[in-house]
């Protein structure tokens, strides 16, 4: 079976007049309707994925967010263990 074979089927209700929007539509780009859903389908859920890994912020935010990084908290248990004498030496 060939990887672009077409083997599942997509049914779904819809009123008139979005049924008549996209036979319109399909028939003005010269695409079957089918053509037309699956391409616009297609498009818009490659969209809503590319966004999902994407974070929207405005600068402000964003320039909070970069000058927080740049400002370590304090580990002050993480300083003591770093101070403390090792209780193991190599070689």
């Amino acid at each position: 079976m060939a990887a672009n074979t077409k083997s599942r089927r997509l049914e779904a209700r819809l009123e008139p007049a979005i049924d008549d929007l996209i036979t319109e539509a399909a028939r003005t780009l010269g695409q079957s309707r089918s053509e037309f859903i699956v391409r616009a389908a297609r498009e818009s859920a490659e969209r809503v994925l590319a966004r999902a890994d994407v974070t929207i912020m405005s600068a402000r935010q964003f320039d909070v967010l970069v000058a927080s990084l740049d400002e370590p908290e304090p580990l002050e248990k993480l300083a003591r263990a770093a101070a403390a004498p090792r209780p193991y030496r190599r070689g």
